[in-house]
């Protein structure tokens, strides 16, 4: 019997909460009112306003310039008025500007045109997912143009995409693979010509087996070099790490990244972006949010402007059905909780949860029981550095990997204590960094 491929070290398998958004297939969500452009929807330096309160926008203009070389450039999602410019909070807690727009009754309809791709060099291509504001849709949001600049001295074997979605409740990533399967694949395959790319290999967990057969068929019918691989489930496998121990298995050294072992990987999510971008001449104003939880009356997938409110996201699925004791940006391991409905969505947006009430658990001692050190993907010892930081000893603490901490909450998910694990490692690293 063949061995499942997964990787190797720690891990957990939370009940993955899915069966609430699953079968809901992509709806678009209406028009909202006003929408709230945040310039500050992607890892690196906020964009530059290119705009002013007065101005009009035409859908898919550019309306925030990158700066810097870790930074994108962002887009107007409608046609409208920009009413004001104001600072927001976004569900990260990063505050930045963002245009206030009041969208045109009459928007003008999305090109439909397939551009030929095949005929392009892989630094016009490269261009054109920079000029179009595509950066990673999972969370991390890295430009996807700095990504996918490879150096001369480095050669990729593998593009991996990430079809793990690991994380309960979001189903986001599964509609496309089922929805916009094609597109995806052939945003793949774009990708792999960017980066030189040998191999193209599409990881999905067998907890998607529809997704697995739907791939492996347009693969085959297109005649792609593509592999789709069944994974184990366990959490945290979509991390890129994790991913390629899975896939290709290679392991990432301490600080480095995936081109140092010859990969690059990219969501799913991505990949279909990367087809819109190049093959339509679309800019990345809009994604796909799983509107889910207990608390969420009809939970949908909702294709929505980048600039909703969360207000608007949940009166579209019907509200909450009962209280929710939070709100959640992303998923319940990785996400961010927040409380503000006017919170808006941004590029990284990829669900909104509304969570129920739960048992309330008081923290005790530790029990030194080692079961965060054997959940630990990255092989650290979680109780160690907490030690380490809950004493001020922060140098020790960073000697000890903690840069290496993926924050990806498998400590505190199997910690019988119900030590803030993972929130104590976040604080020791801002801390460790202003010790420097």
């Amino acid at each position: 019997m063949q061995k499942v491929p997964t990787f190797s070290k720690g891990g957990v398998h939370p009940d993955d909460k899915k069966v609430f958004s699953r079968s809901q297939a992509i709806e678009r969500l209406p028009m909202p009112g006003e929408l709230l452009v945040a310039l500050s929807q992607h890892l690196g330096a906020p964009a530059k306003a290119l705009k002013a309160k007065g101005d009009t926008v035409i859908r898919g203009e550019k309306i925030g310039e990158a700066v810097g070389f870790i930074s994108a450039d962002v887009h107007s999602p409608v046609s409208g008025l920009i009413k004001d410019i104001k600072k927001v909070t976004l569900a990260n807690s990063v505050v930045c500007d963002a245009y206030v727009i009041v969208p045109d009754a009459e928007q003008p309809q999305i090109p439909s045109d397939v551009q030929n791709w095949r005929s392009q060099s892989s630094a016009e291509l490269l261009a054109k997912i920079k000029d179009l504001g595509i950066v990673g849709m999972g969370g991390a949001t890295f430009p996807a143009h700095v990504k996918f600049s490879i150096p001369k001295d480095k050669h990729v074997e593998a593009f991996v995409v990430n079809g793990v979605e690991c994380e309960p409740y979001l189903t986001a990533d599964y509609r496309i693979m089922m929805e916009k399967g094609e597109q995806a694949l052939e945003g793949a395959m774009i990708a792999a010509k960017i980066t030189g790319a040998q191999r193209v290999i599409v990881g999905i967990e067998l907890n998607k087996p529809d997704c697995i057969a739907n791939l492996t068929n347009i693969a085959k019918e297109k005649g792609y070099p593509i592999e789709v691989m069944g994974l184990k489930m366990k959490y945290p496998q979509g991390d890129e790490k994790q991913l390629l121990k899975a896939t290709i298995n290679r392991e990432i050294p301490s600080g480095k990244l995936p081109l140092d072992v010859g990969a690059v990987v990219a969501n799913v999510g991505s990949c279909n972006a990367i087809y819109e971008a190049v093959a339509l001449g679309k800019s990345l104003y809009e994604r796909v949010v799983s509107v889910t939880g207990e608390c969420i009356a009809n939970p949908k997938n909702v294709l929505a402007p980048v600039g909703t409110k969360v207000s608007d996201l949940l009166a579209f699925c019907g509200g909450f059905k009962s209280e929710p004791e939070k709100l959640v940006s992303g998923g319940p391991m990785m996400g961010f909780s927040f409380v503000d409905t006017e919170t808006p969505v941004t590029k990284g947006f990829s669900g909104l949860l509304a969570l129920e009430p739960q048992k309330k658990v008081r923290s005790t001692a530790c029990l030194n029981c080692g079961r965060c050190v054997a959940a630990c993907p990255i092989g650290l010892m979680p109780a160690k550095l907490y030690r380490y930081i809950t004493h001020g000893e922060y140098e020790s603490a960073m000697q000890t990997s903690l840069m290496d901490c993926k924050e990806c909450g498998c400590c505190s998910y199997v910690c019988p204590a119900h030590l803030p694990l993972v929130h104590t490692m976040k604080t020791g690293k801002k801390l460790g960094r202003k010790k420097k």
